[in-house]
């Protein structure tokens, strides 16, 4: 009965973050003709504002805006860039955030210079050892043990949400440090509406933990099957 209930809260644990994410940034998604605005736009003026010379703004997939450190572009999805919402302002300021932090060398941008790359390989090794491992015992010769397989996927599991939460002051900072004092101090908007704002600012800074730890509970539904 104990295993059950543990197992339970970890799940609560794992799957609440990420629907809490999802449900916040979509509660707020509500197109607002109040705003100056749309999440592109203000992206826009806010690389001229700070001088990011080298930082250009482009399109990518539904749900995955982020800052490419690497090749110094700010992709905004289509309903942050050309939605004129709570969030796609809000998300919008988070991600030039980063490329603030970033394009002035500030100390809080290396964290995920140096631990992002882990975060990455820990995920293709996950990837690996989840589909690979009966492979691996045949080469190595060695009994396949499915406990001990799980055991190895969860651990590599992880270790990627620990390097997503090595990352997260710096998650933090493009939200509270660079987001919000330009959100509020700028004027782009209502003063009613901050504490919606500080919630999708919120959400913004735990994504990536959040899809850390649904891939763990994605790990044990496939060794429960």
């Amino acid at each position: 009965m104990l295993w059950i209930i543990g197992i339970l809260l970890a799940l609560t644990l794992i799957v609440g973050p990420s629907a809490w994410v999802k449900f916040t940034l979509k509660r707020y998604a509500t197109e607002r003709k109040d705003l100056p605005g749309t999440g592109g736009e203000l992206a826009h003026h806010l690389v001229k504002r700070f001088e990011l010379n080298q930082v250009k703004i482009e399109t990518s997939q539904e749900g995955q805006d982020h800052f490419d450190y690497g090749q110094h572009v700010v992709r905004l999805s289509p309903s942050v860039l050309h939605g004129r919402s709570l969030t796609a302002v809000a998300v919008a300021a988070h991600e030039v955030g980063h490329a603030i932090a970033h394009e002035k060398k500030q100390p809080i941008s290396r964290l995920s210079t140096r631990y992002l790359p882990l975060a990455h390989m820990a995920r293709r090794v996950t990837a690996i050892l989840l589909l690979g491992w009966p492979a691996i015992t045949l080469l190595l010769q060695v009994p396949y043990a499915v406990p001990l397989h799980a055991v190895v996927v969860g651990l590599s599991g992880f270790l990627a949400v620990i390097v997503q939460l090595a990352i997260l002051p710096e998650e933090w900072d493009a939200s509270f440090n660079k987001a919000l004092p330009i959100l509020t101090e700028g004027q782009y908007i209502p003063q009613e509406d901050l504490p919606k704002v500080k919630k999708i600012l919120t959400a913004c800074a735990m994504t990536y933990v959040a899809a850390a730890l649904i891939r763990v509970l994605f790990v044990w539904r496939w060794f429960k099957r």
